[in-house]
């Protein structure tokens, strides 16, 4: 795949152009300074992810639209260069989940280091919950829940009637120290579970291998002999 994907394909990536403007706005004289291939090939790796099981509809949210279409492209030329292997995936967005914001205001990533870990302990999730910016507004002042990190989060994990709920008592201006701790207790009480199963996994690292083996399984017995039709059409034969 990598052989087919044009250069400029990528120049596109979000991730790699941000980085690139990242360095232009520090002022360094290359605009590639310690930007990996790992990084610049990656919509590569995830095109490969998708396309090897032939996925017709993929659910993402709308931060990945891009990394979609450029596989849709990538299997595009394939199909026309080699043979019609390749189903072009299709874009399953929820239109009801927005992107989180993060701790800083930004999108929530990894990359950032502005993300809350769910299975940290009940003591780490307060403190990170408690760093989230705020504005200067302070209680009984009016608020806008659409622009509010401490709202977005919540909104992520609130079933519908609780997420309008929560808009009114903005606009009555809840305190933000009100809303952190409120937004800690609200999702504490939803991971609480989830959190207990994950420490057991850790705890049992050949249940997470025996997990893994299964889906590995399954992932070759469809994966293995879709290779071999792909190494055919492009001509790469086995030498036993």
């Amino acid at each position: 795949l990598t052989c087919l994907t044009a250069k400029g394909l990528m120049n596109r990536a979000h991730a790699y152009k941000a980085k690139v403007q990242e360095n232009d706005a520090d002022g360094k004289k290359d605009p590639d300074q310690a930007i990996t291939m790992g990084l610049f090939s990656y919509p590569i790796l995830m095109a490969a992810d998708i396309l090897m099981f032939n996925a017709g509809k993929v659910p993402v949210g709308k931060d990945q639209i891009q990394h979609l279409e450029m596989t849709r492209d990538i299997a595009a030329r394939f199909n026309h260069v080699y043979e019609n292997l390749f189903v072009l995936p299709e874009v399953v967005v929820d239109d009801n989940t927005a992107v989180l914001s993060g701790l800083d205001g930004r999108k929530m990533s990894k990359s950032y280091n502005n993300f809350i870990p769910l299975f940290d302990t009940e003591k780490k999730l307060r403190k990170m919950i408690m760093k989230i910016q705020t504005n200067s507004l302070g209680p009984d002042e009016p608020k806008d829940p659409d622009t509010c990190t401490l709202f977005s989060i919540y909104r992520a994990f609130a079933a519908q009637e609780e997420t309008r709920a929560m808009a009114d008592r903005y606009r009555e201006g809840i305190a933000w120290g009100v809303m952190k701790q409120e937004l800690f207790a609200y999702i504490n009480a939803i991971l609480a579970e989830p959190r207990q199963r994950y420490n057991e996994l850790i705890k049992n690292p050949k249940d997470i291998e025996e997990i893994l083996a299964k889906g590995a399984e399954k992932a070759r017995a469809f994966s293995v002999p879709f290779l071999q039709k792909i190494r055919s059409a492009i001509g790469i034969r086995s030498l036993g």
